[in-house]
């Protein structure tokens, strides 16, 4: 399905009038009563221009303010195109209600072929968080035979056409991340999002290295998820990204993604069986990761950025591991198989390992629809961050405000490290020894057993990767969580 478009535009009246609509925010308060807010002196042009007193429009309908709140005032057309006004609640102005006001728009007139001229912010970090959320909001993805294939154009009036470039093309990434998680795993398996890959690869002249079969021999963890279902098996996809060379050192950033395309628990069967009804979504940590990478030749940050997409099927079948198995993972370290249903761990831990065995990351990031307990203790509007490094996490906390992929760092509490251990293997990976109830702090611990002494970070992101509802920025679906944070994380290295 396409995307919504977005462009700049100036402040001027005959630019603003020549959409179909425009769209301007207001506030109430306490105090004034309501206020238009936004590209005033536009603004004011507008109602001269049209005749129309939109406080007095605002007043009539006694709205709440509430962000994403909209009125629809019809104007009269006067020789343009414009025959109505969006008058859209700010809230507080701060720059969460402006992804709210622009998402609540965006899905109000998505599926529809209409050009919008937006006078809602004036500030940089407000347009392009408005600008982005703009499209998220308009975002559609479905395989129905009659589909329309129409989507909005918002106008944006912005003094930068970078900041609007740059909204797009994060936008598209994000949506594009949407895309791969919505695809049903009857399309979607490891050799499929090695095409997906491929494709990424070829536009952004990307290069890439695809490892399968026989290749993936020291890979314990990939293969022993992997080969339950052995057609077409697992995939190890490694992406990169890097700069033009101009002598000097700059920082390599390595991002690991769980790719479970699909998640039947394996031997260890979910249960109940609505269960894995999401769990075509058990991939969303890869797709972030890829597009992100493929994002970067056109921002052209001074990082160098590896992406490792880790890609299994977890399957119910004669070749599946049992519990009990045990499997050596990349680069020596034993493991107890306890419980097949988590298998995220298993292919991260092999990724993890690659990385710092083989490239010298001076940054090791991991992202995962991992755990269930993370969902639990956050809910879905923060993903759980776990890392040593304070300086990193406050790094990324700040990223997250900025790009509304909010995170919440969490504790690696190395009093539970002894319910990792095994009998007779390195480490179980379930913490099966000892009743901590706290399964997202020990997989983040499990999982830091193979970085090595990296400065290394764990985002399970279980629950922000999915939405259960059609609700402010995200879909019912696939929300694409992950791809702004970590693109604005590595803008700002």
């Amino acid at each position: 399905m396409p995307y919504a478009q977005l462009s700049s535009i100036s402040s001027r009246v005959e630019d603003i009038v020549s959409a179909d609509a425009i769209a301007v925010g207001f506030v109430k308060s306490e105090e004034d009563g309501y206020e238009l807010v936004g590209a005033i002196d536009a603004i004011a042009s507008i109602e001269k221009f049209f005749d129309v007193d939109l406080i007095d429009e605002i007043s009539f309908f006694q709205p709440a303010g509430k962000p994403g709140e909209i009125l629809e005032i019809p104007v009269s057309q006067k020789a343009t195109k414009a025959d109505r006004v969006f008058v859209i609640g700010l809230g507080d102005q701060s720059t969460q209600s402006h992804r709210l006001a622009a998402a609540s728009l965006g899905r109000k007139l998505r599926g529809k072929k209409i050009n919008v001229s937006n006078l809602l912010a004036t500030q940089s970090q407000d347009i392009r968080a408005h600008a982005i959320s703009s499209v998220l909001g308009s975002y559609t993805w479905t395989l129905k035979s009659d589909a329309k294939t129409y989507q909005p154009t918002f106008n944006i009036v912005c003094k930068s056409e970078k900041i609007i470039d740059e909204a797009t093309v994060i936008a598209n990434a994000v949506c594009r991340a949407r895309d791969l998680v919505h695809t049903p795993s009857n399309i979607k398996n490891p050799l499929w999002m090695a095409q997906q890959a491929q494709k990424i690869a070829k536009e952004g002249k990307l290069t890439i290295k695809v490892l399968a079969g026989k290749e993936l021999v020291q890979f314990g963890g990939l293969r022993a998820v992997g080969n339950s279902s052995p057609k077409p098996g697992p995939r190890f996809i490694q992406i990169s990204y890097s700069p033009k060379a101009t002598g000097k050192k700059i920082p390599h950033v390595v991002l690991v993604g769980k790719g479970i395309t699909f998640d039947t628990g394996g031997v260890s069967l979910k249960r109940p069986y609505d269960l894995m009804m999401a769990m075509k979504s058990d991939m969303a940590g890869a797709s972030a990761v890829l597009n992100v990478v493929g994002a970067l030749p056109e921002l052209k940050p001074r990082v160098k950025v590896t992406a490792l997409l880790m890609c299994a099927e977890n399957a119910l079948s004669g070749t599946s591991q049992r519990p009990s198995d045990v499997i050596t993972h990349y680069g020596g370290t034993t493991v107890e198989v306890l419980d097949t249903d988590a298998e995220g761990r298993l292919v991260l831990a092999d990724g993890l390992a690659y990385a710092d065995a083989k490239l010298d990351p001076d940054y090791l990031l991991d992202i995962a629809t991992l755990t269930g307990s993370a969902t639990l203790g956050l809910g879905r509007q923060y993903g759980a961050m776990y890392t040593r490094d304070t300086k990193l996490a406050s790094q990324l906390v700040a990223a997250g405000e900025s790009s509304g992929d909010r995170l919440w760092h969490m504790p690696l509490i190395d009093d539970y490290q002894d319910s990792l251990e095994s009998d007779i293997a390195d480490f179980n990976h379930t913490a099966d020894k000892g009743d901590y109830s706290a399964g997202s702090v020990t997989a983040a611990l499990f999982l830091e057993k193979f970085t090595g002494k990296r400065k290394w970070v764990h985002l399970d992101v279980a629950g922000t990767a999915r939405s259960e509802s059609d609700a402010g920025e995200s879909p019912k679906g696939g929300t694409g969580f992950g791809v702004r944070l970590l693109i604005d994380w590595i803008m700002s290295l």
